[in-house]
């Protein structure tokens, strides 16, 4: 059976190892511990860890433990009974329960309190549970793959994680590389994300020019994935031109880089005939008024200063004075 990797982009070394991996545990029950920096795409594993077993036309049932009070969490997980406490106005189902036959993923695991994790713990060993408020037990069927951006052996030498619980969780690790681990696919991403948001936004397509591709290799990309993918993202949108340059690079990158930004400059404008027109002036008249305009300026400039005025306009200061007598400027 061919791996199913739909979502997760790359040619790399380090991707083919994860997914020599993925290949091996997809097809059992086995509970699967994921780690990685933030944005280098745990939830892409761990949805093409569940479509590749044996469970994948069963619910797959995400939690991320980390952006639930800790006071919901366990009614989040376990659901509750009627009464359960304030506003529990009815019984309700939790993600266990939904799951059921399925997959559970307990994404930012590191994040759960030690309390929660005792109940976690005998999920994994006992397939049962109670609701909260509850006192009839319930067994449920499902696999359990948590991922985490934590390193959890240290969290376990802290005291903040269970050290029984880690070692259930990490029957089989797997751990995704960061981004700047990955050589080429960068330029891959790079280029997957420019198309789809040239896509999205009805622009021509875009393409990214040498200078530009060795700065993004050269990039330690600490936001991984999801930082390129904004990046490309940012540039359908701001960038004018069809190849970008570096200097249509985020300056971020440019600094961490090692090059200075060159400010952007716009373009001068000469004044246009229709500015004459608009303004009924014929040519002399108009000359003679962006003369006297640009006297003014460079004595503002100048602050009254007659020989640093004549300086910035590069003319002689009996020059200065006498065009400034004949344009009655004082």
């Amino acid at each position: 059976m061919s791996l199913d990797t739909t979502g997760i982009i790359g040619q790399s070394p380090a991707l083919q190892e994860v997914f020599k991996i993925l290949a091996k545990v997809a097809p059992t029950d086995t509970t699967v511990l994921v780690t990685g920096e933030s944005g280098t795409g745990k939830e892409l594993l761990v949805r093409a860890l569940h479509r590749n077993s044996p469970r994948a036309n069963q619910p797959f049932v995400p939690i991320n433990c980390g952006a639930i009070p800790k006071d919901l969490l366990e009614s989040e997980l376990f659901g509750h009974e009627k009464g359960a406490f304030t506003h529990a106005i009815r019984s309700r189902a939790g993600r266990f329960e939904l799951a059921n036959g399925g997959t559970v993923f307990l994404d930012e695991i590191g994040e759960m309190d030690l309390s929660l994790q005792v109940k976690i713990l005998r999920v994994i060993q006992e397939k049962e549970f109670e609701r909260v408020g509850g006192t009839k037990t319930q067994k449920v069927d499902v696999r359990i793959v948590a991922a985490t951006n934590r390193d959890l052996e240290k969290e376990v030498a802290k005291g903040t994680f269970r050290e029984d619980l880690f070692y259930r969780l990490n029957v089989i690790p797997i751990s995704l590389p960061p981004l700047r681990e990955r050589g080429e696919d960068i330029l891959i991403l790079a280029e997957y994300f420019l198309e789809k948001f040239c896509a999205q936004k009805g622009r021509e397509n875009m393409s990214i020019s040498p200078a530009a591709k060795d700065l993004l290799l050269n990039y330690p990309w600490p936001g991984n994935v999801r930082e390129l993918e904004n990046f490309m993202e940012r540039l359908t949108i701001l960038c004018e031109n069809t190849e970008i340059q570096p200097e249509d690079l985020p300056i971020k990158l440019l600094e961490a880089t090692g090059i200075k930004p060159k400010p952007k400059t716009s373009a001068f404008a000469w004044p246009r005939l229709k500015d004459m027109q608009s303004n009924k002036m014929n040519l002399k008249d108009f000359l003679d008024k962006i003369e006297e305009n640009l006297l003014i300026e460079a004595l503002k400039q100048a602050q009254g200063v007659k020989n640093k005025a004549a300086e910035i306009l590069g003319i002689k200061r009996t020059t200065l004075i006498e065009k400034l007598k004949k344009k009655k400027i004082p």
